[in-house]
C-alpha cells in the first residue's frame, strides 16, 4: 500500500478491519518487491492501494514470480487519475475496501508492451520530455490527454514511429500510439472489453488542427473522425521508432526503447471490478 501520514493510516485501519495483512511501501520498486514475494509466497488474493504506477508495479511483481494467472487482484484507488479503478467501477476507497472483500471478480487480459505488462494503457511517441514535462495538476485535469497537450508542444522536433498492426492492413508512420486494453480513447475514461483479445488502438498520425486545448477539455481530440487520427483494433503491435529509442508509458509507468511488440495475454488476470463495470458480451 502506498501512502503517507493520516490517510495512510486510515486505509492500512480500513483493510485491517477487513482482514487483510497490510504492507506498507516507502520508496519507489517497494511494490514490485513485495507484489514478487506475495507472489512466490503463492498467495491467492492481493489488493493494491495507490496510483496507476503502483498499481503497474504490482502487476510487474506478480509477473516476475509468474503469478499472473494464480491471484485474484483488487484495486484501491489513490493516486492523481486512478484511471483503471474508474475503468473497472470503482470509485472512492470506502468502497473499493467493499469491493476487495467481497466485490465480483471478471478475468481480464493483460497488455504486454515487449516483457513489460500493462492493464489499463500504453502510449508510445514523442520525446521522453513529454511524459517528463506533463505537470500533475495537467495530468489531474485531462489524464491522457495532458500527455497530448504536452506532447504537442515537442512534436515539431520529433520524428516519429514506425508503426505495423497484425491483421491489419494499416502500416505507417505516427507521431504517437495510444493503445487502449481496459479503456478506449475515443471518448477519456471509457470502458473497452478487456477481454476480447484485442487492443483498442489510436494512431495519431498529424496533430489535429485547431485549438488543441479547447478539443481537450471537449474530449474530442481522439473522437472518431478527428482529423489525422485512426481507430483500429489490433491482437499485435510493433513499434519502432524512426531516430533512436522513443518513449512508452504502460499504465503512467514510462520506459524507453528502441523498439516494441505489443500483444495481448488473453484472460489472464482475475480483477475485482465494482457494480458499474460492464462485462463483455458472453
Amino acid at each position: 500500500m502506498s501512502g503517507t501520514g493520516d490517510y495512510g493510516e486510515y486505509v492500512t485501519r480500513l483493510h485491517r478491519d477487513r482482514g487483510f495483512e497490510v504492507d506498507r511501501t516507502e520508496d519507489e520498486g517497494d511494490a514490485l518487491a513485495l507484489a514478487r514475494e506475495a507472489g512466490t509466497a503463492g498467495v491467492s488474493e492481493l489488493a493494491v492501494c495507490g496510483g496507476d504506477g503502483t498499481i503497474n508495479e504490482v502487476l510487474r511483481g506478480l509477473d516476475a514470480a509468474d503469478h499472473l494467472a494464480d491471484v485474484t487482484l483488487s484495486v484501491i484507488p489513490a493516486g492523481t487519475t486512478n484511471i483503471l479503478a474508474r475503468t473497472v467501477g470503482i470509485e472512492g476507497v470506502e468502497d473499493a475496501v467493499d469491493i476487495a472483500d467481497t466485490g465480483e471478480v471478471a478475468t481480464v487480459d493483460v497488455g504486454m508492451a515487449g516483457d513489460e505488462p500493462f492493464l489499463a494503457s500504453c502510449i508510445a511517441g514523442f520525446p521522453a520530455e513529454a511524459s517528463v514535462a506533463t505537470s500533475s495538476e495537467l495530468n489531474a485535469r485531462f489524464g491522457t490527454l495532458a500527455f497530448l497537450l504536452t506532447g504537442a508542444q515537442q512534436a515539431r522536433s520529433f520524428d516519429g514511429l514506425d508503426v505495423r498492426l497484425e491483421t491489419e492492413t494499416w502500416e505507417g508512420e505516427a507521431l504517437c500510439l495510444l493503445v487502449g486494453n481496459a479503456r478506449r480513447f475515443v471518448e477519456e475514461g471509457s470502458q473497452a472489453d478487456v477481454a476480447d483479445g484485442l487492443f483498442d488502438v489510436a494512431v495519431v498520425e498529424n496533430m489535429p488542427t485547431g485549438d488543441l486545448m479547447s478539443e481537450a477539455i471537449r474530449h474530442r481530440v481522439l473522437g472518431q473522425g478527428t482529423e489525422g487520427v485512426t481507430h483500429i483494433q489490433a491482437a499485435q503491435i510493433t513499434v519502432t521508432g524512426r531516430d533512436g529509442p522513443i518513449t512508452f508509458s504502460r499504465d503512467g509507468e514510462v520506459s524507453t526503447h528502441e523498439t516494441v511488440t505489443m500483444a495481448i495475454r488473453p484472460r489472464e488476470l482475475h480483477l475485482r471490478v465494482g457494480p458499474d463495470y460492464e462485462p463483455p458480451p458472453e
